[in-house]
């Protein structure tokens, strides 16, 4: 864990190269990556079933490829009460959340006398990635498929590495509208996703984190298909006063170090005592987690506490454009609303980003690397398209034949200048 003073006269140099130090940069995947694609596009279902073979050891066929209503019911079943009825209502909430999102279709006619508007239609199909290798994760399944749901997706395919299906991921799948679970997953997985392969045909649109080479596979399949963006290890940012309980400070900063070796944690705060307070903290309870390992390689080497006054804290975490952004102070929002850059913010004391990960209703699906800058978290816009409506009667035509005709012929497309100019002369 690194320590900064933004008093000292180089911490601004010191800092910026800290943001910049690597997280997560894997070996070059690209080249495999590109050799799996082509080879499920040409191949379809054998090249899928044999890289399943290869890279999974599960030896699967056309029909065991699906998993099946009843191994999704039986699976939802034996999911426990707790963990079921945690399910339905942060589905419950995630869907109340996103469907406030839902924008409205417009038509109006302007001083031309020309019908416009646009009108909002869902995607029709998407395919969701859950990974199946460091733990099982239901909030993903219900933080990708709710809101595909909500926008009014037909259909939503969900592949995840072959294996145990853990209950709680099947009940999730059941809660939030997946209409189809694939057992594949992968670049090869992706791929499938894409071009179809038997069976398991193509979608528009892949969303859902996964390794290297599954992120290396949706970059190279953008334009195939859409995707939502590309995830990296994720990022939280706390800033907090000394009237915090150190403890509770420490377990915030975990939350996202416990990830994944490359997460990044890091405190703001104007107290120094109160940040050494917090260090101690947070060396207590790595030596009580069971993801203790992961979590003290990510603090130990992307850690960081910023001794700075609070009033600097929004410049900070501009620079920084964190995932997650919590204001643990008196009065959060005099420092929230200067924020620019950052995928979730959470106000106050009682706000931990682990709500915000299951219940609050938000989605966990958000920009990282400092993506915050020029993106958003994942929404019901990510399943949605804009069309634009444009109807005009002979008046408001001519009155927009004129200066298209100019504008064509400027720009040298004779056959766009006349398409406006042959109208005029139709008699």
């Amino acid at each position: 864990m690194r320590r900064f003073a933004t008093r000292d006269s180089a911490f601004e140099a010191a800092f910026k190269a800290f943001l910049d130090e690597p997280r997560g940069s894997p070996a070059d995947v690209d080249a495999s990556v590109a050799d799996i694609l082509a080879g499920v596009k040409a191949g379809g279902l054998d090249a899928l079933l044999a890289y399943a073979e290869r890279f999974d050891k599960v030896k699967l066929d056309a029909r065991s490829l699906r998993v099946t209503r009843e191994e999704i019911e039986q699976g939802a079943a034996q999911t426990a009460a707790p963990v079921r009825e945690a399910i339905a209502f942060a589905a419950a909430r995630i869907r109340a959340y996103h469907e406030r999102q839902r924008p409205a279709d417009q038509r109006f006619t302007d001083e031309a006398g020309v019908d416009l508007g646009w009108r909002w239609t869902p995607l029709e199909s998407v395919g969701i990635y859950v990974p199946g290798g460091r733990a099982a994760y239901p909030s993903t399944v219900l933080m990708n498929a709710v809101p595909a749901s909500a926008a009014g997706v037909d259909r939503i395919a969900m592949i995840t590495p072959p294996g145990r299906l853990e209950p709680a991921v099947l009940a999730a799948a059941a809660a939030a509208g997946v209409t189809e679970i694939w057992r594949v997953g992968g670049a090869h997985g992706v791929a499938a996703l894409a071009y179809g392969a038997g069976p398991l045909l193509p979608v528009d649109k892949i969303v859902g984190p996964g390794n290297a080479y599954v992120t290396a596979a949706k970059r190279r399949l953008y334009g195939v298909v859409g995707i939502d963006a590309l995830a990296g290890p994720s990022e939280i940012v706390v800033v907090a006063d000394g009237a915090n309980d150190p403890d509770w400070i420490a377990a915030d900063l975990l939350s996202q170090a416990e990830h994944d070796p490359d997460a990044q944690s890091i405190l703001i705060t104007d107290d120094p005592a109160f940040g050494e307070a917090v260090a101690a903290a947070v060396e207590r309870q790595l030596g009580q987690l069971a993801t203790g390992v992961d979590a003290r390689e990510s603090w130990t080497r992307h850690g960081a506490i910023v001794v700075a006054p609070l009033e600097d804290s929004p410049r900070l975490v501009n620079l920084i454009a964190p995932e997650h952004v919590e204001f643990a102070v008196e009065d959060p929002e005099r420092l929230s609303d200067k924020v620019r850059h950052a995928g979730a913010i959470f106000l106050g004391r009682y706000a931990p980003e682990a709500i915000g990960d299951y219940v609050a209703g938000s989605n966990h699906v958000l920009p990282t690397s400092r993506a915050a800058r020029f993106s958003s978290g994942l929404s019901i816009y990510d399943f949605l398209k804009r069309s634009s409506i444009i109807r005009c009667d002979e008046q408001a035509f001519r009155r927009l034949a004129g200066p298209t005709i100019a504008l064509a012929e400027a720009e040298g497309l004779p056959a766009h200048a006349r398409s406006a100019s042959i109208r005029l002369n139709h008699d």
